[in-house]
């Protein structure tokens, strides 16, 4: 128990999980791939240090990446005169209600969904939260809140409320 997993079996056995993570924070499975790449890239000139945790480790730098990432300017397209093909809709989850709640996710703030990602989807505390973000438990409360208020009245998520077209009788 105390030997470090050798680095390759560790891929092999939680890439997948934090792939997961990963796409849960960028919504882009090409960025997803890059971050995780870029993340298990990093932690393998660290491997020797990290024999305690190496997936507490992995899972450090891959939210740091990711922070880095929002805050770097991204200079990746330029504008043409010419508009590209339209490409088509990605239709590979068939679950409307899952389509409503990505999308929702989509239009959170970065920081705001990284912290709806870690509190919700990762189970972790504020705490972790906090430490793995790199700032205090009373900004991941208040981003969570700001997310979570945001989150209710998006109108992807919205209740149908459309009113029922038969009269009701009243018992008088």
């Amino acid at each position: 128990m105390g030997e470090t997993p050798d680095f390759d079996e560790f891929v092999a056995a939680r890439s997948g999980a934090l792939l997961r993570t990963s796409y849960l924070l960028t919504h882009d499975h090409g960025l997803a791939e890059d971050l995780l790449q870029t993340s298990l890239t990093k932690a393998w000139f660290a491997w020797g240090r990290i024999s305690d945790s190496p997936e507490a480790y992995v899972r450090k730098v891959l939210f740091n990446t990711y922070a880095t990432w929002w805050r770097r300017k991204w200079n990746g397209e330029t504008a043409t005169e010419d508009l590209p093909e339209a490409g088509e809709d990605d239709r590979t989850d068939a679950s409307g209600e899952v389509i409503d709640l990505w999308s929702a996710m989509e239009r959170l703030p970065r920081r705001q969904r990284a912290v709806v990602v870690l509190r919700y989807f990762e189970d972790l505390t504020e705490a972790q939260t906090a430490e793995l973000l790199g700032c205090s438990v009373g900004t991941v409360k208040s981003q969570c809140s700001k997310a979570l208020a945001k989150l209710r009245i998006d109108p992807a998520l919205a209740a149908d409320t459309t009113p029922d077209p038969t009269p009701r009788k009243d018992a008088s």
